[in-house]
């Protein structure tokens, strides 16, 4: 059982105080930047009280047939209710396991209207999405302290030319910007890479402190072989990651059923524990990531008023608007480097031109108001005095570490099963050891009757 996925009560305060003088700082500080400039029509809706109260959530993203429904199971220790597994596509929609007293289903439009979920801001994905969106309520203590969400498998070949309906890939950035751990799973015999899968991985780009990878059903292929897939998958990765580092890649597998191939299994039993000690501290390091979060959306929101405002001084007063307007978006790169420039901000700050073409298509930049110094002031006020000072309340880990161990056994790790296993290489060790005896006992009595014959013949 994951029983060191429980908070300790006293590191639980301190979230709890920590979240809340988030909450006072965000509606008095950065909320009034956000809303004078347009901020949640660009990028993100505002945030919500759920948002800050919600526990760690985990997305697991990867094509169909790659394990992640049951990787949830096996987190989970059970089934849980909409459960579906198999070889073909079988989850067609969006699953946030979480945890509740009364199990069951909760559907889509239900839930974005639940104001003690965190899920409100979906509703502007539609109907499409909702009736492919639910919550399986499960009594588990697992998820007392996190939650899950298993994405629908996505199609390759022929298959992903179909429409879902829905925005996928910008389902796919909300969750991304909410959850603690991104996990992309891939299948040890299935690494190709398809479109659909492609632009996904490309939505979550921004998060990559978020992100792990699973090469999983790693057992069904030898120690050979193993060795190619990885390399493989590295490569493939490497692609469409476009990053100079070397992604973390976690190695096994991940259901309870024995291993195929076994000649790995120090090696699967030392990998799933590192995963599992990344997803012990997700409990703790709630209160952090939520800060890190807020920092990053003041950053962006900064940035986003300089360009707002410096696309409004650009605009004509009476005549030639459209035109300029439309000048303005295709030149907009234009605009990014003179606010780099007059104000010092790298060029990582600044949001993806594309999109923000896209959205100011259909934006009235007569609408749009000047730059005031004093909300710009507030928010720095507020990055640099009330964020240190909830920095110094959250304890360092290793104050909060468990001294437990990880007590999470696997099939091929129990206790039991390693005796049996044991038991088995004595007696394969006594067998070698009797053929050896009988091999040589066969030995000498052929070279005794070489003998004799040779004597014979002489």
């Amino acid at each position: 059982m994951f029983s060191f996925l429980k908070r300790e009560k006293n590191n639980q305060e301190v979230v709890e105080n920590v979240i809340g003088e988030l909450k006072k700082i965000y509606k008095s500080k950065l909320l009034p930047l956000e809303e004078h400039y347009q901020f949640h029509d660009f990028h993100s809706p505002k945030l919500e009280d759920p948002d800050f109260d919600a526990k760690p959530m985990i997305l697991l993203v990867g094509q169909y047939s790659t394990g992640k429904t049951t990787f949830i199971r096996y987190l989970l220790e059970r089934d849980f209710p909409g459960i579906r597994i198999g070889p073909e596509p079988t989850t067609d929609r969006f699953i946030a396991v979480m945890h509740d007293d009364k199990e069951g289903v909760i559907p889509g439009n239900a839930l974005v209207v639940d104001p003690k979920k965190q899920f409100r801001p979906l509703s502007k994905y539609g109907n499409a999405f909702l009736n492919r969106f639910q919550c399986s309520s499960v009594n588990s203590p697992v998820l007392q302290a996190i939650s899950i969400v298993d994405t629908p498998g996505i199609l390759s070949g022929e298959k992903q030319r179909i429409d879902r309906g829905y925005d996928f890939t910008g389902v796919l950035e909300w969750f991304a910007e909410r959850v603690d751990r991104i996990i992309l799973l891939f299948d040890a015999h299935k690494l190709d890479i398809s479109d659909e899968f492609r632009r996904s991985i490309e939505a979550l780009k921004g998060h990559d402190d978020k992100i792990r990878i699973i090469l999983n059903k790693a057992d069904m292929v030898d120690h050979q072989q193993l060795m190619r897939v990885y390399g493989a998958l590295m490569w493939s990765l490497g692609k469409v990651l476009q990053t100079p580092e070397v992604a973390r890649v976690y190695i096994g597998s991940f259901w309870d059923q024995p291993l195929r191939f076994d000649a790995n299994r120090r090696l699967f039993e030392d990998e799933e524990q590192d995963l599992f000690r990344d997803l012990q501290s997700l409990p703790r390091n709630a209160a952090l990531r939520k800060l890190n979060d807020l920092i990053k959306r003041a950053r962006l929101a900064k940035v986003h008023a300089f360009i707002i405002s410096e696309l409004r001084k650009d605009m004509p007063s009476v005549f030639g608007k459209d035109s300029k307007k439309k000048d303005l978006i295709k030149n907009l790169g234009q605009v990014y480097d003179r606010i780099q420039r007059e104000h010092s901000i790298s060029p990582g700050d600044f949001p993806d031109i594309k999109k923000m073409q896209e959205v100011l298509q259909h934006q009235d930049f007569t609408k749009f108001h000047s730059l005031k110094p004093h909300l710009l002031d507030i928010v720095d006020n507020m990055l640099a005095k009330d964020i240190a000072k909830l920095i110094e309340m959250i304890p360092q880990e290793e104050m909060t570490m468990v001294s437990e161990p990880m007590v999470k056994e696997t099939l091929y790790s129990s206790p039991s099963l390693q005796r049996s296993l044991e038991m088995i290489a004595t007696a394969q060790l006594k067998a070698s050891r009797r053929i050896q005896e009988i091999i040589e006992k066969l030995k000498n009595c052929a070279l005794a009757k070489f003998e004799k014959c040779k004597k014979w013949c002489l």
